[in-house]
């Protein structure tokens, strides 16, 4: 109870409370303009984020994360197009709803299970935290560099089809990571004898570039479209208790999310895919989910808003991001010399759980605005795709150039823009890139601080958690590779026929 009083305090300063509210606003607006979505909000605040004390700079992005998704939903219902990519699936229930004259209803459902989701998910997390951090500290050095490897090979699986482009990327993204002064002997690696390059590069200007910069150039290169907003009738407040109609989906959906949020390298699309799945094999009219399933709406929308408190997991107790928005509010914690990891939990458990805090009173601060701005958010859907671009292209130079007052952090982040509008164009992977640069530091560190202690590789292993932790990437390497010689052999006997 102590420990609970004491992150109440943490949370109840006027900076804090400010930043949650200013977050989740942002958060709101960002998600309802598509094309935007919560990596380039994210990526564009870190900078000034580095000024604020911990919590506070924390607060606002998670401000940002957590209800972006809640926003993104009033596109994806109202115009069929999603908000935040993760918002894709609300469009195949959401929108046939809109188009039988019920677009308050469809609002409310995703925005009662958006809510559900994401209490249900920080609850849960305050209740584990206790057991969190008595198994935290049981994580050395070798457990962590496991634990970041098993992160490794999710995200490299979990981009089903573009196994070997994911890898690849990810591969170069720990290429990036060695660039520059090692952090062992103070060595320079791949420096090429420019001095420029001794500091390496920096994790945020690659984040803005590939996030913000890219996303700007879509933007720009793109046409503005004109959308016809369909009228909204009836009160949104009264349409949520539907959602408690559907216990069987809320309660699954929800738990997938936590479960996949947990898990690095997963995330939402995963968690969204078993909770509709789910959902249509409960439901009584499995025939409707596409073409109007209210249940199929809160599938999606309970399922991906039960994920970002979850996501915080890995990255609190071990330090280890399992994808890109939780891999640029790790770099607030180091620039302000706070270590996530084990000792985190440990000694520091108030400060975790005031972040979870913070996740809880946010749902409740975006399921208000919602239920009384949604008509004034529709106005902002319809903001000119080339002026959203112009504007996302001058915040991204002012905030990269404010890192280190450097132009040549400019030019890097101008050139990982035009890498990632390529990768956008050929429709792979940008986030392996993020894992790679930050995992990859994490690995090199955990491994070479291991390395006294091993007489041998075997030694690497040979503690309970170190063995689960390698059973676990074996199982995950032997489960895809089973799937992929199944695809092939699929696609041999289609060749016969």
């Amino acid at each position: 109870m102590d420990i609970l009083l004491s992150a109440i305090d943490l949370i109840a300063r006027p900076d804090a409370l400010l930043a949650l509210l200013v977050g989740s606003a942002a958060g709101v607006v960002i998600g309802a303009i598509p094309g935007v979505g919560p990596a380039v909000g994210i990526a564009i605040l870190l900078p000034a984020t580095f000024s604020m004390e911990p919590l506070v700079g924390l607060t606002l992005l998670l401000g940002i994360y957590g209800s972006a998704m809640f926003g993104g939903a009033i596109p994806a219902v109202l115009i069929n197009t999603p908000g935040t990519p993760v918002n894709a699936l609300t469009t195949y229930d959401g929108y046939p709803i809109t188009l039988r004259g019920e677009p308050h209803r469809a609002l409310a459902l995703s925005y009662g299970a958006s809510f559900f989701g994401g209490v249900f998910s920080v609850l849960c997390l305050i209740l584990l935290s206790p057991l969190l951090a008595k198994v935290a500290p049981m994580f050395g050095s070798r457990e962590i560099f496991l634990a970041a490897l098993l992160g490794m090979v999710l995200v490299v699986v979990a981009h089903r089809g573009q196994s070997a482009a994911a890898g690849a990327l990810l591969c170069f993204g720990i290429f990036l990571q060695t660039i520059g002064l090692e952090p062992v002997r103070y060595s320079a690696r791949f420096t090429f004898g420019q001095t420029w390059l001794t500091s390496g590069v920096d994790l945020i200007v690659v984040v803005l570039g590939l996030f913000a910069l890219s996303q700007a150039f879509v933007l720009l290169v793109g046409r503005d479209e004109a959308f016809k907003m369909p009228k909204l009738a009836g009160r949104l407040f009264e349409g949520l208790r539907e959602v408690l109609r559907y216990p069987k989906v809320l309660v699954p959906g929800a738990g997938f999310g936590t479960l996949m949020g947990i898990i690095p390298g997963v995330g939402e699309f995963v968690a969204q895919f078993m909770s509709y799945t789910w959902a249509q094999r409960v439901s009584r009219r499995p025939m409707d989910f596409g073409k109007g399933a209210p249940d199929g709406v809160v599938a999606s929308e309970v399922a991906n808003n039960a994920v970002p408190a979850a996501a915080m997991i890995p990255l609190l107790a071990l330090g280890i991001p399992g994808e890109a928005l939780t891999a640029m509010m790790l770099s607030v914690f180091y620039v302000h010399n706070v270590v996530p990891g084990p000792g985190l939990f440990q000694n520091h458990l108030d400060f975790v759980l005031a972040l979870y805090l913070c996740l809880l009173v946010l749902n409740v601060l975006a399921l208000v605005i919602l239920v009384l701005a949604t008509r004034p958010l529709l106005k902002v859907v319809a903001i000119p795709n080339r002026f959203l671009g112009m504007g996302i292209l001058v915040l991204s130079f002012v905030g990269v150039y404010s890192l280190r007052n450097s132009a040549t952090d400019c030019m890097i982040a101008g050139a990982f823009g035009i890498l990632g509008l390529i990768l956008k164009r050929l429709n792979l992977p940008i986030v392996p890139i993020i894992l790679g640069i930050v995992l990859g530091g994490i690995m090199e560190t955990k491994f070479r601080t291991s390395l006294p202690r091993l007489k041998s590789p075997l030694d690497l292993i040979d503690r309970p958690i170190a063995a689960i932790l390698f059973g676990l990437i074996v199982l995950v390497l032997v489960l895809h590779a089973r799937s992929l010689i199944k695809a092939r052999k699929l696609r041999a006997e289609l060749k016969r026929q």
